[in-house]
């Protein structure tokens, strides 16, 4: 149960109408909402047809009145009653009105009240009865403006939080400057509490600020309150229908002001720790927090392992929640990732994400066993987004790889992602899937042409890592297509694939490589594409343009961690590629015993590289 009094210093701000729709906004996300009518003064609640309970209920006025003349609390079922136009909105208004209002009213001395009656006892019951008989996750409580005896109860001694609505005006920041300071000494001794505050403009015009009028009494307020947040803004709404006391989130929850609304609502479920939408908001702030102070960590996460704790606690059968706690808690490289994890998955949480996040959990702890298994459990859903498949692939045990390509995560991609995904097996050296899953696609003549060919290359470049030049050369000719219909990407692999296969070099091929390049210029200012060129002129002849771009992909490969090496027909780290590129410069000038690798066996993860590079031997980003 959280309780948020709206409270303001001066009327005319709309603070009745704003806590009516924002009643009626957390009703309707779903949440249990108690409004009480603290205005005891100028009760108003239940004028609003939504907020009026279905059935007469007498109210606070009466309660305590029964109170004084029993010197017992009553039974606080009796002085509520639910809404009729609102699930889960129940509400206490102020009375039951009529001609004794006044009179009941006025029999009350709150000062007496509290002195000599136990008053601070009896609200302290009337919130335990509240959590116990009404079960609300709110309960919203409109205050009487000005300093007033009852004041002090509304802002200070039910609430966990306040939200303070004004207009920017001299006369309200002078008011609002005792009763904010009032609010805030409640977090010193004996008491330690400490109540949120959240300000609202409110009922401000929605005119030009063109002499910066508005915005200075903003930060005038703000400094003088000492508040750094943002405060929201509701804005004066000229409506007929205010006259109906129109609740605008339940009429007209489209409207400017029904947004408006639903932005103060928003305010108050985010402090709301105990709130499941409050608590993935600090996740989520806290995570943006770590990420962007990982290098230098923010003192503000010091206690962070506390307030997982208390979340934890808070939250313990919320499956999601857990969830995000143990990727928190994994980020902030806390011992209880794991365990939180467990819990998500105990309490029901089976996304595919939670098995993913426990598999790097597992994986850094040394029990490859183990990620190995959710990796399996990841594999098993299906409609997952393609990276959530490739990093679960990464946790595989080779004995558990067998048949992956089969996994219902793998089928159920769209044609084009499950390429991706084969390329990945490659790396991951689980080539027999990868060709599996390529051939299914080159063969299946439902899906789209260019998802086919993408497929038959990245399977052209398993086949000529592996030694096996004829099936290269028969992918590449998918349905007759010869190397003068080709791409520059696959008629590179083409010409390297005739080489392997015939052990001739073929002119003709390779002046095709260089004539596409010619016509199709492109972005030179890669290290793997200047090393293809280099591959090419040599095998037209032309061994002055070959070391230029052999001296090109040196430069070039200055920058890069890893690269494709066409040399091997895998992706090397930079030494790697240096030094093959330096032995297709001695071929080059002459040296007829340096040939390429991959003429000699197969490469890839077995001498430590992988396979293929992202996007093929000279296409892309690579090429």
């Amino acid at each position: 149960m959280y309780i948020n009094t709206f409270y303001s210093f001066k009327g005319g701000v709309g603070r009745t109408m704003a806590l009516a729709n924002v009643a009626v906004n957390l009703a309707r996300r779903g949440r249990r909402v108690l409004a009480v009518d603290f205005d005891l003064e100028a009760p108003g609640l239940d004028t609003f047809p939504a907020l009026r309970p279905k059935d007469p209920v007498p109210g606070l006025v009466d309660y305590v009145v029964e109170y004084l003349a029993t010197d017992r609390a009553p039974d606080v079922r009796r002085f509520v009653g639910e809404s009729p136009m609102v699930d889960d909105l129940i509400v206490m208004p102020s009375g039951a009105m009529g001609h004794g209002y006044a009179a009941s009213f006025g029999q009350i001395d709150w000062s007496a009240l509290y002195e000599q009656f136990d008053g601070y006892l009896l609200f302290e019951d009337l919130k335990a009865q509240w959590l116990e008989a009404v079960e609300p996750d709110y309960v919203l409580v409109d205050s009487r403006t000005g300093f007033t005896d009852t004041g002090g109860i509304c802002t200070r001694q039910l609430p966990d939080a306040v939200t303070v609505l004004f207009f920017p005006n001299e006369q309200n920041l002078r008011g609002l400057s005792k009763i904010v300071a009032d609010i805030r000494s409640e977090q010193e001794a004996p008491r330690e509490k400490n109540i949120e505050l959240h300000f609202v403009m409110s009922n401000v015009p929605d005119l030009d600020d063109e002499n910066d009028i508005l915005m200075e009494m903003k930060e005038r307020f703000q400094r003088e309150l000492a508040f750094n947040e943002e405060p929201l803004v509701v804005h004066r709404y000229d409506s007929l229908s205010l006259l109906n006391q129109t609740i605008f989130a339940l009429d007209r929850p489209r409207s400017r002001l029904a947004r408006e609304y639903d932005r103060v609502a928003g305010r108050t479920v985010r402090k709301n720790l105990a709130d499941p939408d409050g608590a993935m908001q600090f996740i989520r702030e806290r995570r943006r927090r770590l990420e962007r102070f990982r290098s230098a960590p923010d003192e503000s996460n010091a206690d962070l392992g506390g307030a997982i704790r208390k979340l934890e606690g808070l939250h313990n059968e919320n499956g999601e929640v857990l969830f995000r706690l143990g990727q928190l808690a994994r980020l902030a490289e806390l011992t209880n990732a794991e365990s939180l994890l467990n819990k998500a998955i105990g309490a029901g949480y089976r996304d595919a994400e939670v098995y993913l996040e426990r598999a790097r959990i597992l994986s850094a702890a040394g029990d490859q066993s183990g990620a190995s298994s959710d990796a399996l459990s990841v594999l098993d859903f299906d409609d997952l987004p393609s990276h959530v498949v490739v990093q679960a692939l990464r946790f595989l045990a080779d004995e558990d790889a067998a048949g992956v390509e089969n996994a219902p995560a793998v089928l159920s991609l769209k044609s084009e992602d499950q390429v991706d995904v084969a390329e990945n097996l490659v790396r991951l050296g689980e080539v027999e899937a990868s060709d599996t899953l390529l051939r299914r696609l080159v063969e299946d003549q439902e899906i789209l042409a260019r998802v086919r060919t993408s497929a038959a290359s990245q399977l052209s470049l398993n086949c000529i890592a592996s030694g096996r030049f004829e099936e290269a050369v028969d992918v590449l000719g998918l349905e007759g297509r010869g190397i003068d219909e080709m791409g520059i990407e696959d008629a590179f692999n083409y010409a390297m694939a005739v080489w392997g296969h015939s052990g001739k070099v073929v002119r003709a091929n390779f002046e095709r490589v260089l004539e596409l390049h010619v016509s199709n210029p492109r972005d030179l200012e890669n290290a793997n594409y200047q090393q293809c060129l280099a591959v090419a002129n040599w095998g037209v002849g032309n061994g002055e343009a070959g070391e230029e771009h052999a001296q090109q992909a040196l430069e070039e490969a200055e920058t890069e961690r890893t690269i494709f090496s066409c040399w091997r027909y895998c992706v090397v780290p930079r030494g790697v590629f240096v030094k093959d590129t330096e032995e297709i410069l001695a071929l080059i000038r002459g040296d007829e015993t340096r040939l390429p690798k991959f003429l000699s066996g197969p490469t890839g993860p077995t001498t430590g590289t992988s396979r293929t590079s992202p996007i093929g031997a000279t296409g892309g980003d690579e090429a």
